[in-house]
């Protein structure tokens, strides 16, 4: 049976360019590649022709052979060679499995050494003020060093270093096909570094990195809020034989301050009042989160949960020189512990008060209503 026209076998014009013939030979092997159709013998047959095609026209030589003579070309052991014949290429179907499978054929292309060291988390926690402030905090961690003996070289002749992978060529993973399968592992000459050390260096034993705490200082912003994640690029662990270090993550904690609440850039402060302060007014003095006090004015017949806001006067904002509002929340405090005199003060103000119905609005109201609801439901 004649052979069918590689062109047409490939569904593509006779000057079409690589690029198109690419195109052309991943799309109909993905369609008609025998995993996706198990069992049919003329996917598998087609999928052949695919191969055998697409070895030869991509091939600049092949491809002018084949246009000046046609299969004759490849008969006879001639230059060409089918799928049969060791035409396959495992680079282009390799770029078909990634597609169809994505990562599971050992990750993506492109090698499995390690592109940096490892990354550190720690954890730190301050105090309000400090996170108004902003402050330097001194770290020791554990880590991962660079090696003196070698430099981070991993070898004993340091200016030789590691050197590519023989086998892998630096890739850190190796292809073998198996029938139609193009299985992808880790190197076993390098363990998946993509470099090979010919001398190891006596103290690390070739990794170029050892063991060793270290002191690590992170800057920590004005404003930073309580659980918020620094990230330090560069102060993780030395990566092995050279290769770039990790990056530090610092989980900041922010403690609980015993008169201010924070709510973002906003501080809350609650403030008690006597009952007398709260009735004839007067004048407080209020921390500020600063350091600082500010004198604010009592007005007469205050209440709690009355609110006065006193602007610029709240927490930093992160990266900015602005700052938020504080809020000053008044709470009326009930006296305790009378004595004598008092209770008969407080007694003659009851009986006074009785008579004035504007002295307490809110009571008188609220009781008012009480007497409505239940002689609504008489």
């Amino acid at each position: 049976m004649a052979k069918q026209d590689y062109y047409a076998t490939l569904e593509v014009a006779r000057d079409a360019s690589a690029d198109d013939l690419k195109k052309a030979y991943r799309k109909l092997a993905m369609k008609y590649h025998p995993d996706r159709n198990p069992g049919d013998k003329g996917a598998e047959a087609r999928f052949k022709e695919l191969n055998e095609a697409y070895d030869v026209l991509k091939d600049d030589q092949k491809r002018g052979a084949y246009d000046r003579f046609g299969h004759a070309a490849f008969e006879g052991g001639g230059p060409g060679g089918g799928f049969g014949a060791g035409g396959f290429d495992a680079g282009d179907l390799g770029d078909i499995f990634g597609q169809m499978f994505g990562d599971m054929m050992g990750g993506r292309r492109g090698g499995g050494r390690a592109r940096t060291g490892n990354d550190i988390r720690a954890q730190v926690e301050i105090s309000l003020t400090d996170a108004f402030n902003g402050i330097k905090v001194p770290l020791r961690v554990p880590s991962r060093v660079a090696c003196e003996a070698c430099s981070g070289t991993g070898s004993e002749d340091r200016s030789r270093g590691a050197e590519t992978c023989p086998t892998c060529h630096g890739a850190g993973k190796v292809r073998a096909q198996q029938g139609f399968f193009l299985v992808e592992r880790g190197c076993p000459t390098c363990g998946g570094a993509g470099k090979v050390v010919r001398n190891p260096c006596k103290v690390c034993r070739g990794a170029g990195t050892v063991e060793k705490e270290r002191q690590v200082s992170v800057d920590i912003p004005a404003g930073i809020e309580d659980g918020t994640r620094l990230r330090v690029q560069g102060e993780g662990e030395a990566g092995p034989q050279g290769v770039p270090n990790g990056d530090l993550y610092l989980h900041v904690g922010v403690k609980p301050h015993e008169i201010f609440q924070r709510d973002g850039s906003t501080v809350v402060v609650r403030v008690p009042l006597s009952m007398a302060t709260a009735a004839l007014g007067g004048h407080v003095e209020v921390p500020v989160v600063d350091g600082t006090r500010t004198r604010l004015t009592v007005p007469a017949g205050s209440q709690t949960g009355d609110q006065h806001r006193l602007r610029n006067k709240g927490f930093s904002v992160l990266r900015s020189a602005a700052r938020g509002d504080m809020y000053v929340v008044f709470a009326v405090e009930t006296p305790r512990h009378l004595t004598k005199r008092q209770r008969e003060l407080l007694e003659e103000f009851q009986a006074e008060a009785g008579e004035n119905e504007k002295s307490n609005p809110e009571t008188e109201g609220f009781f008012g209503r009480v007497r409505d609801f239940f002689e609504g439901r008489g």
